[in-house]
């Protein structure tokens, strides 16, 4: 499977539970969210746009997605929002598909334009990994069935403060209020796939 596969695969409704470690205070944080994926194909309008904005040919993309969510942590305080959107697009290697940059015009841990590094590993993990000015970040994705996505994430920022997520990710039946039952057959921090 090559990134873009992954994302065609991720397409959907998503119901995320997740748990945030806060390293520097030795504490975990609860939380979900509801995540919207929507691959796009390379000539896209917003897939163009992400290339122009980040100075690469858009004849070299794969495809993008746009992902919208909204969400709540345990810890929030009445003025956090965790809602938004997000565009990205897929620029693999010409020698390997299955790596290459990874262009968001909204970056995991920082809102800003940013371009990092992809990589499926062998087995057919899409490993994300972005370098930004006071932070680095990667992140690990995988199926354990069509309807059960896992995530994990590091955030490393300069001074100490790191953080390391845990997410299980169900996708959600879009005629139903709950998750589709191939999803019982098949037994966060915002990044590409939403927050």
């Amino acid at each position: 499977m090559d990134a873009m596969e992954f994302f065609r695969k991720s397409a959907g409704t998503w119901r995320s539970q997740r748990t945030t470690h806060h390293l520097a205070f030795r504490q975990a944080e609860k939380g979900f969210s509801d995540i919207q994926v929507t691959s796009l194909d390379a000539g896209d309008p917003r897939v163009i746009e992400i290339c122009q904005m980040h100075e690469v040919d858009p004849s070299l993309a794969a495809g993008g997605a746009y992902v919208t969510w909204a969400g709540e942590m345990a810890w929030d305080k009445d003025d956090e929002n965790h809602k938004g959107s997000t565009v990205f697009a897929i620029v693999p290697d010409a020698e390997n598909p299955r790596k290459g940059k990874m262009l968001r015009e909204r970056g995991y841990a920082e809102i800003m334009p940013v371009a990092g590094q992809f990589e499926m590993d062998e087995d057919d993990a899409l490993i994300l990994i972005t370098e930004y000015e006071t932070m680095s970040s990667i992140e690990r994705f995988w199926f354990v069935g069509s309807d059960v996505r896992m995530r994990t994430s590091a955030v490393k920022r300069f001074g100490g403060f790191n953080t390391s997520t845990f997410c299980t990710e169900i996708r959600v039946n879009p005629d139903a209020e709950t998750p589709s039952e191939s999803t019982s057959e098949n037994s966060q921090f915002y990044s590409a796939f939403g927050w």
